[in-house]
C-alpha cells in the first residue's frame, strides 16, 4: 500500500502535458522551442507577422523621422 502512495505522488508531480518543455529547459533551448512552438500555431504566426511588421514600419518612421533616409 505504501508504494501505491509513493508512484502515485510521483506520477502527480510530473506533469504529462510538459515533458517536452521540460526536456527543452534540461537542454537549455527553451527559445527556439519557444520560437517553434509559436510559429506553428496560425495565430501565434499571425502575431509574429504582425508585430515584425509592425517593428519594420517604426525603425522606417524614426529613420524617417531623423533624417536618416531622405525621401
Amino acid at each position: 500500500m505504501t508504494e501505491d502512495k509513493k508512484t502515485q505522488s510521483v506520477d502527480e508531480k510530473n506533469w504529462p502535458g510538459l515533458s517536452e518543455l521540460d526536456r527543452a529547459l534540461a537542454e537549455d533551448r527553451l527559445t527556439a522551442y519557444t520560437w517553434k512552438k509559436t510559429w506553428r500555431d496560425p495565430w501565434g504566426r499571425f502575431g509574429l507577422i504582425i508585430f515584425f511588421i509592425a517593428f519594420l514600419a517604426f525603425a522606417i518612421f524614426v529613420a524617417i523621422y531623423d533624417g536618416l533616409i531622405q525621401i
